[in-house]
């Protein structure tokens, strides 16, 4: 069964066909042909899905699309203001923290959401808030060199975070 939705993604308003069972990664990626929200496991195990609706963080390959009707949702594309990376992005940019690329998106996401909640954040914060997200790399090094950058560098509590 289709169905059409309204919602705001990234500043925009949009009106989306849906089916009644799609993810709102699959809104994303085939409602709105925006590829930069990765679908990896489709479990909610590996991060690369990370959005935002509403503010809060959400796994789009396990949450609804039909629950986003009426929200407000930001991904990876939303970051980026009038050509101009955001902090965060150009933080993993200079650091090499992209590697594959391929669970960037959600480690952006995720750290964007522990900036906004903890701007100046400990080792452990950090630790916490990239725990839901899986480098199959093995970069992590370079991406919490990346989030204590994007957080000024300060980030502190303890023996530095290792992945």
């Amino acid at each position: 069964m289709r169905k059409t939705i309204g919602l705001e993604v990234n500043g925009r308003r949009e009106e989306v066909e849906i089916e009644s069972h799609w993810t709102l990664v699959q809104l994303l990626r085939d409602g709105l042909q925006m590829l930069g929200t990765e679908e990896g496991c489709g479990e909610g195990s590996c991060g690369s899905c990370t959005v935002t609706v509403d503010g809060e963080l959400v796994r789009s390959c396990l949450y609804l699309a039909i629950r986003a009707e009426g929200r407000s949702v930001l991904t990876v594309e939303g970051l980026a203001r009038d050509g101009e990376l955001d902090p965060v992005q150009r933080a993993f940019v200079e650091h090499g923290a992209v590697q594959c690329g391929f669970c960037t998106p959600g480690f952006l996401m995720s750290t964007k959401a522990l900036l906004r909640d903890h701007a100046d954040p400990t080792d452990d914060e950090i630790r916490e808030y990239l725990s839901g997200n899986f480098c199959r790399c093995g970069g992590y090094t370079l991406i919490l060199a990346a989030v204590r950058d994007a957080a000024g560098g300060s980030a502190t509590g303890g023996a530095a975070a290792e992945g």
